[in-house]
């Protein structure tokens, strides 16, 4: 399987260098992220919806419901990183998720309205932390420790990741 078509904006890396600069583009990207899911969701045929991405990858319509559990589920653990003590989260298994019928048969444009209330919340959520407050920490069970601020750089490279991942399915524009 190509490196490309499962990673288009490539494999996610924590950046440590300048972690204020790299935080605020993060949260930006956090915020405005909505808007460009939007852009390309809105522009796929019920045909491209029922399209993988790739060989053995999830349809469209099933890359767009997984961002918004996803998602969702990264701003309870944001909520509880921020008011329990260094909390362990539950993981969930995404795959099974994604071939729930709900992922399979709703109408994206549930998700695109889920998405777009979870990011304002979070996103206003975020950018009113202090700064030291991006260095507490939530377990992951299966990743080990992870601070606030690797977990906001890693949803914004999510983000990205599955916009990258339609545009593949809607193909070059004119």
């Amino acid at each position: 399987m190509s490196e490309a078509l499962r990673y288009p904006v490539g494999r996610f890396q924590v950046v440590d260098d300048d972690r204020a600069t790299v935080r605020e583009a993060s949260i930006a990207s956090i915020r405005q992220f909505p808007e460009a899911l939007r852009a390309v969701a809105t522009t796929l045929t019920e045909v491209q919806l029922a399209t993988p991405y790739r060989e053995g990858g999830w349809t469209a319509r099933q890359v767009i419901h997984h961002v918004a559990d996803s998602h969702v589920n990264a701003y309870v653990r944001t909520r509880w990183l921020l008011t329990e003590d260094r909390p362990t989260i539950k993981a969930y298994d995404e795959k099974a998720w994604a071939e729930l019928p709900d992922a399979a048969l709703a109408p994206v444009e549930i998700s695109l309205a889920l998405l777009a209330a979870v990011h304002q919340r979070w996103a206003t959520l975020l950018e009113a932390l202090p700064e030291a407050t991006f260095a507490r920490e939530l377990v992951h069970p299966d990743r080990g420790p992870m601070s606030l601020d690797t977990l906001v750089q890693m949803y914004a490279w999510h983000g990205r990741h599955h916009v990258a991942h339609l545009g593949i399915v809607a193909g070059p524009r004119p």
